[in-house]
């Protein structure tokens, strides 16, 4: 009998099926945060959820008595930096001013940025079709955007396209470092060494007037914002980029675009056409063919 190894690899689906659960927790950020911003300021949403989530995980680290990773301690902090306040300061501001699902639609570039920060300095060298595969969906994003009726470019799109240049360029660091540390350790170490610009923000929000008489609805999309969007859905998105590649299995997140449509209209009461529909499946079939895509 052949004895099973212990080393023996990962399945590939395996990377993606973490990816597509951590892109399914995401896809609620948007409509959560147009929740949230009914009784919380975009600046306490920004540092309460990360000092919050800070918290939860820094117990999770102390009582499992996890050593300090010196090693990465400034990959760490610059990725705390990028998904503790860029993606969600910029995402809040934006959340002001556009739909959530209009947001979602705009975010779909993620993946194609995601790819390209992993070329730059993730290692990874995917090849043409990969590429080109990246593109078509990117396109696709961007051509729903421009097809819908009451989408009108603005402000908003701006905040946006920062929330998703800090989110790409944030997921190659903490996917990288992933690699060779569970995936919920690093986005807990990194909240951990940006709390106390976290405890800082929270405390000047708050003399701001940053909380104004929440409702239940409001206190629990702060809550999912705290403890799903920023802890439990980075657990299995890094452990889903670790496995399968940075730059493969962030083809995944494309959906997220639709997941968020799905949201936003369950949630908030926007509306689901059948051009949605039928782009939600065109893009679907390119992540599909995606993966069929050499990565070096």
């Amino acid at each position: 009998m052949t004895p099973i190894s212990p080393t023996a690899p990962t399945p590939p689906l395996t990377g993606y099926l973490l990816g597509l659960v951590g892109v399914m927790i995401f896809a609620a950020t948007l409509p959560m945060t147009h929740i949230a911003l009914g009784g919380f300021s975009p600046s306490f949403i920004t540092f309460g959820r990360a000092f919050g989530a800070a918290l939860i995980t820094g117990l999770a680290l102390l009582g499992l008595r996890r050593s300090v990773p010196v090693a990465n301690r400034r990959q760490l902090f610059a990725a705390g930096l990028l998904l503790a306040y860029g993606f969600p300061g910029f995402s809040s501001i934006a959340m002001q001013t556009v739909p959530a699902s209009h947001g979602g639609i705009v975010l779909g570039i993620l993946p194609l940025m995601t790819a390209s920060f992993a070329a730059l300095f993730g290692g990874e060298k995917p090849g043409l079709l990969f590429w080109g595969f990246g593109i078509a969906g990117a396109a696709l994003v961007v051509s729903f955007s421009l097809s819908g009726a009451d989408i009108t470019p603005g402000i908003g799109d701006l905040w946006l396209a920062l929330a998703a240049l800090s989110a790409s360029c944030g997921y190659v660091i903490s996917g990288k470092i992933s690699r060779s540390m569970p995936g919920w350790e690093v986005i807990a170490w990194s909240l951990v060494f940006v709390a106390p610009i976290s405890l800082v923000g929270t405390i000047w929000s708050l003399l701001q007037g940053g909380v104004s008489a929440p409702d239940a609805a409001e206190y629990a999309g702060f809550g999912y914002l705290t403890g799903f969007s920023m802890v439990l859905g980075f657990v299995f998105w890094n452990r889903g980029l670790a496995l399968g590649g940075i730059a493969r299995v962030g083809q995944v997140q494309l959906l997220q675009s639709f997941f968020t449509i799905a949201f936003s209209a369950a949630l908030l009461g926007e509306a689901v056409t059948p051009v949605k529909l039928a782009y939600a499946f065109a893009v679907g079939l390119v992540v599909w063919l995606g993966r069929k895509a050499k990565v070096g």
